[in-house]
């Protein structure tokens, strides 16, 4: 009976981190929708102002890696403070950018601190929960991951309408300061795991690296005139693969990411489930809109408001997917949301502009669901039977693992759907196919990814095994 309630200290944590990190969410994707108005506003070309949005996650991708070093050396409370306060700072001065050129370097500063939160407020969940509470906290953790990507374009697009584009940063000043104030009175400390840490810079480099170059390569690839520049960039990300490989086989325990994390089978399942699952849930994602906008003829803040069914099905079975994981293991949670989610994308494959909208509506709210059983229960798996020196290069290992297949669903649908235009002509009919194309991409990967959630925890047999 004592998986009934969660202490409620541990609760306020969650919470409190939390509200801080819904910031760093809402800004990877509130940015998107205002693209074009930026352009604009700086009288510059799209190609130019899309390094607002590259730049914050490009400096995301490389923050990563050093955030484990510094939940390792440092109090986890001070470095997830200062973290946000330079992304509050970074914030005001993106909102005072004069041009373009300033305006990208204070969103890469942003992405910076960003990089630095997201890690932070995992390692500090797990410290605080342990093991036989992790799913049901995690449930909490995971809020701003479904709160930004649908809120982000609904607050933008309002903002847009009724404000100048200042206010797209200027609206983190007064959240974060309540956030700050609240985490200064009311977080507990966290000693430092290892004062005696030190600072990896070859580790650090060849992973910022890895995840930069990866993520620079993809936004690079699907321009035609910038391919190649897009190739040699995944070039150098795999070159600082093999580099990295050699060197964390020489340090071993002292390397950044132990490859003896990967020794762990839930852990090696949960980290390729969750490479697929930005190939198979956020993809769809940046679909979704495009799909809305293109064949569908809605405006962008309409487009918007259609992705709410499909946040409110994630949000309905936060509670219930941590309650879920915490007593069967994530095997059992991932696998029936796996084909809820494909349940909830299939019907995109046919739907075209004579759709019924509450129709799109009620399978957006059933993918929901189903996409919502997926992250938690697997960043949770990633953590069990880890020791505690071992969590903040797991939460370094699985931040840039879901970095990285975010980039690249997101890059391949793109792709698959801009082919498929190129070859035909610019109809309605056409617009419909080349989209179909995408959701048939990313239902394949949905399946490819049944087979690592096959190797996820599973607490049933374990229970049936002490049983005997």
């Amino acid at each position: 009976m004592g998986k009934e309630k969660l202490p409620k200290g541990m609760i306020s944590i969650a919470w409190i981190l939390v509200l801080g990190a819904i910031l760093p969410m809402l800004d990877s994707t509130i940015i998107n929708i205002a693209v074009n108005d930026l352009a604009k506003a700086f009288s510059t070309t799209f190609a130019v102002t899309q390094w607002v949005v590259t730049g914050y996650v490009l400096a995301l991708g490389m923050a990563v890696p050093l955030s484990g070093w510094l939940m390792q050396k440092y109090d986890g409370k001070k470095v997830y403070m200062v973290a946000l306060g330079l992304f509050l700072i970074s914030s005001l001065l993106c909102g005072l950018a004069w041009d373009m050129q300033s305006l990208i370097a204070f969103r890469m500063l942003q992405g910076l601190a960003s990089g630095i939160i997201i890690p932070a407020l995992t390692t500090l969940v797990v410290q605080a929960a342990g093991s036989e509470n992790l799913g049901r906290v995690m449930s909490v953790v995971g809020i701003p991951v479904v709160f930004g990507p649908i809120a982000g374009p609904v607050i933008g697009g309002f903002i847009l309408q009724h404000l100048s584009w200042h206010w797209l940063f200027f609206v983190n000043l007064p959240i974060g300061g309540i956030a700050l104030l609240i985490a200064q009175w009311k977080l507990p400390k966290f000693e430092a795991m290892n004062k005696s840490a030190k600072l990896d810079w070859i580790g650090i480099l060849l992973l910022a690296m890895l995840s930069g170059m990866v993520v620079f390569g993809v936004t690079e690839i699907r321009a035609q005139n910038t391919r190649a520049t897009g190739i040699l960039a995944f070039g150098i990300g795999a070159i600082s693969l093999v580099a990295y490989l050699l060197y964390a086989s020489k340090r071993k325990d002292q390397a950044l990411i132990p490859l003896d994390l990967f020794k762990s089978k839930n852990f090696s399942a949960a980290f390729l489930s969750l490479f697929l699952a930005g190939f198979a849930t956020n993809g769809p994602m940046l679909l979704f809109p495009m799909f809305f906008q293109n064949v569908l003829e809605l405006n962008v803040i309409t487009a918007a408001l259609w992705l709410i069914p499909q946040g409110v099905g994630m949000l309905v079975t936060r509670p219930l997917i941590g309650k879920m994981t915490d007593k069967l293991g994530a095997r059992y949670v991932v696998l029936p949301s796996i084909a809820i989610t494909i349940i909830g994308t299939l019907p995109f494959v046919f739907f075209d502009a004579a759709t019924s909208q509450w129709l799109i509506w009620l399978v957006l709210f059933v993918r929901g669901i189903g996409v919502g059983g997926i992250t938690v229960p697997v960043m949770s798996d990633s953590y069990v039977g880890l020791q505690k020196l071992q969590v903040p290069a797991a939460s370094v290992a699985t931040r840039i693992i879901q970095n990285v297949g975010a980039a690249f669903g997101s890059a391949i649908l793109a792709t698959v759907v801009s082919n498929a235009l190129n070859v035909k002509e610019a109809t309605a009919a056409n617009f419909a196919g080349a989209y179909h194309a995408g959701f048939i991409t990313s239902l394949i990967f949905m399946v490819i990814s049944i087979l690592p959630a096959l190797f996820l925890t599973n607490k049933m047999n374990i229970a049936r095994v002490e049983g005997q």
